[in-house]
């Protein structure tokens, strides 16, 4: 039988590795603030519908 190299599961295909990376480029946005962006937008969503209806 052939080894399992470095113990990672070939089924990940390295995406655990790319989501614990850490890059200080990146943007970083809490989910607070796309929670807050997502009912801000549902929000405007329902008013358009109220104002303009179908």
């Amino acid at each position: 039988m052939a080894k399992k190299q470095g113990g990672r599961l070939l089924s990940s295909a390295g995406l655990v590795n790319y989501y614990e990376s850490e890059d200080r480029r990146a943007i970083h946005i809490s989910p607070i603030t796309v929670m807050v962006v997502a009912a801000a937008i549902g929000i405007i969503i329902m008013a358009l519908e109220i104002a303009f209806p179908g």
